[in-house]
């Protein structure tokens, strides 16, 4: 998502005069776009900002200006007490309020500024058409904010604290932006969400839609459009609808990502989570039944306040269990203003380290195993950029692997591709030719 909104906000610069720089040193604005999901995310912030006020130091120095802003979740979080701890900052402004980033610089011509407010119109009413040649530089594929916020209040999670309360776009809205990003050259988009199976925005009869839906009306009404995804689901909002789009909706790419977090029970409800592991089951069944070719990646969190060594081998039986081709895996980290952040059974340091790695290695062997099995198939690679070797591109596998291939073919190029080679973070593919494999239907890769 600071992704999508990096972007949103060079659109909006773009149309007060300015354009991309190289660097921050060619720059008359510079604004670092943050996380605080984890501390040592925040905390790199006031590492590059040191840096920054250097470089400002020495513009000024010249008569040169130079502003710098601190947007995302952090600048909601700390808001002011990022001006204090960093005077350089000339610019606070959280993620529900950049539109108004044009106005804020121009008042910080002659002070600082904090906008955290979560604003009652809708930023999305405000932002520019997309540009042509911002798109075209960003790639061939993009991401699509269709929901924001969060309602589930995890107690390890500040996503309700940083983004607000759960919001959904207009189907129509979404519908148009995804149009307008074809029309440019984007061949694949993934729609997304903090919890993008929540979404309900309305549809033209002003009615709620589910995600199954949206999913559905997008391929329907974008004809040039030739993949979609979605990220990032909650178990709690898995529904049938969303499991006959993975069945029925061939643009629809054959790979979920679903957070667990934990196996143990016990752990799942400390977090809030509101589902249980045979909940997880139930849905991951479900979804492998209606489409037996998808691949899964997950969250998980080892270390959680209370933690003991039986919670944490349910989670090493569940991965063993369910394997998974990729994953996003973190020691506990505690967020300022959570619940769990003021339990007094916080789980040693080294602890987590020890449980962190031993999870790491279990899934690293599962994403290599699935890489491996994918030895000799013939799968779809959308070319996307230039390669390091003359001749060569770069795609991606509908299961989100790196794919290089020689290749007269164009970025932008759905190529069908035999799988020739298994790097430890990528594969070898070469051009299938007509004739040479007979396709059939993907089965399960282990």
């Amino acid at each position: 998502m600071n992704v999508y909104d990096s972007g949103r906000m060079a659109d909006i610069l773009n149309q007060e005069g300015y354009e991309e720089a190289k660097s921050p040193e060619d720059a008359d604005v510079v604004v670092l776009n943050t996380c605080h999901i984890r501390e040592k995310a925040a905390e790199k912030i006031y590492s590059e900002l040191g840096r920054l006020r250097r470089l400002k130091n020495a513009k000024q120095r010249k008569g040169e200006g130079f502003l710098v802003v601190v947007a995302g979740c952090v600048a909601q979080a700390e808001g002011a007490e990022i001006l204090q701890r960093a005077p350089v900052v000339d610019v606070v402004v959280g993620p529900q309020s950049y539109h108004h980033l044009p106005e804020l610089l121009r008042q910080a011509k002659t002070h600082a500024v904090v906008d955290t407010e979560f604003p009652v119109d809708d930023k999305f009413d405000y932002l520019p058409e997309q540009d042509s040649r911002a798109v075209s530089r960003r790639g061939v594929s993009a991401f699509v904010t269709v929901q924001e916020g969060c309602d589930r209040f995890c107690t390890f999670c500040v996503v309700p604290y940083t983004r607000g309360a759960q919001v959904s776009r207009d189907v129509g809205a979404v519908v148009d932006e995804i149009r307008q990003l074809t029309a440019f050259g984007v061949r694949e988009v993934t729609l997304i969400g903090q919890n993008v199976n929540a979404y309900n925005g309305p549809g033209a009869d002003g009615k709620p839609r589910t995600l199954g839906y949206l999913l559905r009306h997008v391929a329907d009404q974008v004809p040039d459009l030739k993949r979609l995804r979605y990220t990032t689901s909650h178990p709690l909002n898995m529904n049938d609808d969303l499991v006959e789009a993975h069945r029925s909706l061939s643009l629809l790419m054959p790979y979920l990502h679903l957070p667990v977090q934990t196996g143990s029970d016990r752990i799942l409800g400390e977090m809030n989570r509101q589902h249980t592991v045979s909940d997880y089951r139930f849905w991951v069944d479900k979804v492998r039944t209606a489409r037996p070719d998808i691949a899964l990646s997950s969250d998980f969190i080892v270390g959680f306040p209370g933690e003991t060594e039986t919670d944490f081998r349910e989670t090493v039986r569940l991965v063993e269990e369910i394997t998974f081709a990729g994953s996003f895996s973190f020691k506990y980290s505690a967020r300022p203003g959570t619940t769990a952040a003021e339990r007094p059974d916080q789980v040693d340091d080294t602890v987590k380290i020890r449980r962190l790695h031993e999870l790491q290695a279990i899934l690293e062997e599962q994403r290599l195993r699935f890489n491996r099995a994918m030895k000799g198939r013939v799968v779809d690679v959308l070319l996307e950029k230039p390669g390091r070797h003359p001749g060569q591109l770069v795609g991606k596998t509908p299961y989100l692997q790196a794919a290089f291939m020689n290749t007269e073919r164009r970025i932008g190029d759905i190529v069908p591709a035999r799988v020739v080679g298994i790097d430890s973070n990528s594969l070898s593919v070469e051009e299938y030719l007509p004739g040479s494999v007979q396709f059939k239907k993907a089965e399960r890769i282990p």
